[in-house]
């Protein structure tokens, strides 16, 4: 696995922001220049590709492809897999990415200026499709499988491992990247501080993103990207490699009604779902990494789902995105990085701002600290807008 986050640019410097319960919130006066309602985002450095690979490669990518080619490069690094292994092998790529906006309105603000199309350079078709992550990965790394981008609102990285997962279980590939990408920029969030949707707090960034807290006042939008190798358990024996964790379930559904407001059945149903595919009944799950984004709908609603299905267990529960913010189409798959990381240093990452329940999340078991816990097995939680939803079930690899 491999990421690339606001949390930290490696899997080690995440870790440590994960344990010491760091935001990685931060204002960007930009956004109030350009007429946001709110100026607080998450915020990770762009990448200097220059040096590292050609133009010819660099022109086509937009930003969030920046993302993923550096989480990807430090995935491929972490499984044991060069680039002769992937020019022998049918490796795939399944990447959750739901839009592109800078390279769309940079396209389109240079045709209405110089009303000549032949003034658009030509990266800009690869850089503004929603498959622009896949498509520029696919080839830099010359990957020869299964080769397409999930668009599931701010499930879609989930979904992405989700998909992997079944495609391998049918033996239909070997090996898949999956992973999510989201873009850092006021292009693309401007649609959403429009529906009053972020937070307000900006007196103090960090505090900002405050999941299940009665007084939460809207999600931080925020981005990056994360890539997992999944692999079949022969391919995996067969290579020699440092297995981390197994997929075991993948659970989904539609709620069918609101195209924003989330309710609480469609996330309940995935869930069971994927415990049912698991085979794993709730008392073996020891985590949740909650979708929980700070909006006071979203948060009651995931809050019921939960404890309708664990409510006898009472599982330790955290949403990372109260140090992350939302990272949108990424969020699916740096989440199951995130809790991956806690498996192995056995500690659950604190729900930072958590500071007063509401009715709901009272009756969950909400990490206000860094705790020690044995996670062998942990639940990750991706809901999006259209009423999409997904939950994966991962354990703890052993012989």
């Amino acid at each position: 696995m491999g990421i690339y986050s606001v949390l930290g640019k490696n899997l080690e410097d995440v870790k440590n922001s994960l344990f010491q319960g760091k935001s990685g919130v931060i204002l960007d006066p930009l956004r109030k220049e350009m007429g946001f309602r709110s100026a607080l985002t998450g915020m990770v450095d762009r990448p200097v590709l220059k040096g590292v690979l050609d133009r010819r490669m660099r022109i086509g990518m937009a930003v969030q492809g920046e993302y993923a080619y550096m989480a990807t490069l430090e995935a491929l690094r972490v499984a044991g897999i060069e680039q002769s292994f992937l020019d022998q092998h049918e490796v795939g790529i399944l990447y959750g990415n739901d839009s592109s906006a800078v390279p769309v309105v940079e396209s389109v603000d240079i045709l209405r200026d110089k009303k000549d199309t032949m003034m658009i350079g030509s990266g800009y078709i690869f850089q503004s499709m929603n498959s622009t992550v896949s498509m520029n990965l696919s080839v830099i790394f010359k990957l020869r499988g299964i080769n397409f981008t999930i668009a599931g609102a701010c499930a879609s990285g989930s979904h992405a491992i989700g998909m992997g997962y079944l495609l391998i279980k049918q033996g239909l590939q070997d090996i898949i990247i999956c992973g999510g990408a989201q873009e850092i920029n006021p292009e693309a969030t401007a649609s959403f501080d429009a529906l009053n949707a972020f937070s307000t707090n900006e007196s103090e960034p960090s505090k900002a993103s405050r999941p299940f807290d009665r007084d939460r006042d809207g999600l931080v939008p925020s981005g990056g990207a994360a890539s997992v190798i999944l692999e079949s358990y022969d391919s995996a024996i067969r290579r020699g490699a440092n297995i981390l964790g197994e997929v075991v379930g993948y659970g989904f559904s539609s709620n069918g009604e609101h195209i924003s407001l989330p309710n609480v059945d469609g996330p309940r149903r995935a869930m069971e779902m994927a415990l049912k595919d698991s085979g794993m009944g709730a008392e073996k799950i020891d985590y949740i990494n909650a979708h929980a984004t700070s909006t006071q709908a979203g948060d009651s609603n995931e809050a019921q789902a939960i404890d309708e299905v664990f409510g006898k267990t009472k599982p330790l529960v955290s949403s990372t995105k109260s140090m992350t913010g939302h990272e949108m189409w990424m969020g699916g798959a740096s989440e199951v990085i995130y809790s991956i990381l806690m498996m192995q240093d056995s500690f659950v990452a604190p729900n930072i701002n958590f500071i007063n329940p509401d009715e709901f999340s009272t009756k969950l078991n909400i990490a206000l600290k860094t705790t020690p816990a044995e996670i062998n097995a942990f639940l990750s939680n991706s809901f999006g807008f259209g009423g999409t939803n997904s939950a994966l079930v991962i354990r703890k690899f052993s012989l």
